[in-house]
């Protein structure tokens, strides 16, 4: 089982509801796709026992065989490539690694090469698997990055995915191929217009989704009325509570302070299982 935790903004609880719901059940395997800030592993605290490099290929021009046609630049899709008089110019910050342009060549002047972007880091605690992977500081691409992160998902646990927040293409990446997908949100204005989107992303993709409201006794009741209205599932809510705040500033999970908050989570894992039944 495969459940990606999302939200279409920052600073919800995405992170806390993933750790948490990992750490109620006992065989899970959580997966933290928030490659350019990845912080699960603050909660979680694995023990990290293997790393492994990611690279993408990107083009290298032969001079001696190129002539400039030009037909590597029309090929690309992302605007790599480019052609200034006699020479072509690239830009690997834009390359998505496709192949494309050394595919068609017609000279055979161009040649992949590996460049590095970031790197996966794999551990465990007790029983529970922890993947997650850092995208290398100045790079832009994540999808790359999260498809090698999700290549650690585990078919006889259940796997929780961490995924960035927003609506962008890191969250399609790490949402795709999930069997559920929780939208974690708040009952603020700014929450409601973000779950709006997240909801349009997760209803065009059709994977099934159910929300988790953090914070549920701050704000207002537009978020519960928004939900009726779409008949979107509420699974759980969790309330504003300093102690549980002050926990988490400490790095601690609620649920190894709390444990009664464990019953709750495994509350919320029973109602994805009969949705996705």
């Amino acid at each position: 089982m495969i459940i990606s935790i999302a939200s279409g903004k920052g600073g919800t609880g995405k992170t806390t509801v993933a750790v948490n719901l990992a750490l109620s059940i006992k065989d899970a395997n959580i997966l933290d796709c928030d490659v350019e800030e990845p912080n699960a592993h603050i909660f979680i605290k694995p023990e990290i026992k293997s790393k492994e490099k990611v690279f993408i290929p990107v083009p290298e021009i032969d001079k001696e065989k190129c002539n400039a046609c030009g037909k590597c630049k029309d090929v690309c899709a992302y605007n790599a490539l480019a052609i200034l008089g006699d020479t072509v110019l690239v830009f690997p910050e834009l390359c998505h690694g496709c192949g494309a342009c050394s595919y068609f060549c017609p000279q055979g002047a161009i040649k992949e090469v590996d460049k590095e972007i970031g790197i996966i880091e794999e551990g465990s605690i007790n029983e529970i698997g922890f993947v997650h992977g850092r995208l290398n500081i100045g790079q832009a691409m994540a999808p790359p990055v999260i498809r090698v992160v999700k290549k650690h998902i585990k078919n006889d646990r259940v796997n929780i995915i961490d995924s960035p927040p927003g609506t962008s293409c890191p969250v399609i990446s790490s949402i795709a191929g999930s069997d559920f997908c929780v939208l974690v949100t708040e009952p603020t204005p700014f929450g409601l217009n973000d779950l709006m989107l997240a909801v349009e992303v997760l209803r065009k993709v059709r994977i099934p989704f159910g929300v988790v409201v953090n914070r549920s006794d701050l704000g207002d009741d537009k978020t519960d009325k928004y939900c009726i209205e779409e008949k979107i599932p509420i699974l759980m809510k969790i309330p504003f509570n300093k102690d549980i705040a002050r926990a988490y500033s400490k790095g601690e999970p609620f649920v190894r302070c709390f444990p009664e908050y464990k019953d709750m989570f495994l509350v919320l894992l029973g109602k994805i299982k009969e949705t996705i039944a």
